[in-house]
Order: structure tokens, then C-alpha cells, then sequence
């Protein structure tokens, strides 16, 4: 039988996801050329060939799982479904991560590597998700001017607490403040605290706002 042999497309394609399942399986820490060669069942001499190191492999794959990079390219969609209506763009961006962040395994080790080790992958996908910031603070802005409400420090502190109990609930199957996110319920109850965290974090400034018109 002849050994069939795959074109330039498909061998990419083979060493892209290869970069998943040696995370899956071994970790950030495992992403040696070595490796993802022995993954995809190619030569790592492929990689050199189609990609400029194994850096750049690794960057393009990650760039394809992050949730704030694919979120930016449809924040010009989600703000006309939204009529410009930050509040609900932030509920939607932030339930969304919730979401895609518990369901997908390799990409919480993804933010493991983001949050312990510098590198140069992970500096340039934090960028991206400081973009996609920039364009939704720069759209929420005149909503909090002139009031104490600092919606970039409650932002932050949501989408860390996203990624910290949804972390914990997978590598600890325990509860966190008697809540079992792995349980729908549990994933549910966090849904309704993010709504009415950021409820209470608009209507705060409308109150002040007010409160400035009427003295």
C-alpha cells in the first residue's frame, strides 16, 4: 500500500491542533518541538519548515483559543444587537467567558500558563485582550463620568473571579463559598451574581448622577 502523505495545508492544520493535545496532555510545560511533532505523527522538522519556530506554532494556536481575541472581532456585531447598550454588552461578554472558560480544558490551562510564567506568547494575547477593553471602556466611559463608580476595577475583579473559581471547581471538585459551580445550578448562581453585580454597579452611578442634578 502506499504511504499516503499530507500536503502543506493539512500538515499545518495536524501540527496546530497537536499543540492542544500535548497541553491537554502534558501541559504548557510540554510544548517542546519533540513533542507536538510526535502529537500531529509528523517530523518537528515540518514546523521549522511552516512556521517560523515552534513559538510562533504555539502563539497561532493559542490566538485560535482565546476567548477575548474572537471576541474582539465581533464587538462591532455585539454593540449593533446591543444598540450601544454597554451594560448588556458586559453582561454578554462576561457570561459568555464564563461559559466557554468552564467547558474548555485547554484553555484553563492556557490562562495557568498566562498566570504563572512570563512569555513573549502570553504578553502579546494579554494585549489583545487589553484591546478588546480599550474598546468597551471607551463605549461605557460617559456612562461613569463624573461619578465614583470604577468600572475597569469591577470589571477586573469579575473576570478574575471567573477564571479563579471556574480553576478551582475543575482541579479541586470542592465548593467555593458553599457554591458547586460543576453543578448547572451552581454555574447558574455565578450567572446571576455577575448580572446583578454589574445592576448594581450601573445603577450606582445613575444614582449619583441624579443626586449631582437635583443639588
Amino acid at each position: 500500500m502506499a504511504k499516503r502523505y499530507l500536503g502543506k495545508e493539512q500538515s499545518m492544520c495536524k501540527l496546530i491542533d497537536a499543540v492542544g493535545i500535548v497541553i491537554r496532555e502534558k501541559g504548557y510545560k510540554g510544548l517542546t518541538g519533540t513533542n507536538i511533532g510526535k502529537a500531529a505523527g509528523l517530523s518537528k522538522r515540518l514546523i521549522y519548515i511552516y512556521f517560523e519556530s515552534v513559538e510562533d506554532l504555539i502563539e497561532i494556536y493559542i490566538r485560535q483559543k482565546d476567548y477575548y481575541a474572537g471576541a474582539a472581532i465581533g464587538f462591532d456585531t455585539l454593540q449593533k444587537s446591543k444598540q450601544n447598550k454597554s451594560f448588556s454588552i458586559l453582561i454578554d461578554l462576561l457570561t459568555n467567558q464564563l461559559d466557554q472558560f468552564y467547558k474548555d480544558d485547554e484553555l484553563q490551562k492556557i490562562i495557568l500558563w498566562q498566570i504563572s510564567e512570563r512569555s513573549k506568547v502570553m504578553f502579546e494575547v494579554c494585549e489583545e485582550r487589553e484591546r478588546l477593553g480599550t474598546l468597551f471602556f471607551k463605549l461605557a466611559d460617559p456612562e461613569f463620568k463624573d461619578t465614583s463608580v470604577d468600572i475597569r476595577a469591577i470589571t477586573g475583579l469579575l473576570v478574575a473571579g471567573i477564571y479563579h473559581m471556574v480553576l478551582h471547581a475543575k482541579s479541586t471538585d470542592s465548593l467555593f463559598c458553599e457554591i458547586d459551580i460543576n453543578q448547572p445550578e451552581g454555574l447558574n448562581r455565578i450567572k446571576k451574581a455577575i448580572v446583578d453585580i454589574i445592576g448594581y454597579t450601573y445603577n450606582k452611578a445613575i444614582f449619583e448622577r441624579n443626586l449631582k442634578k437635583q443639588n
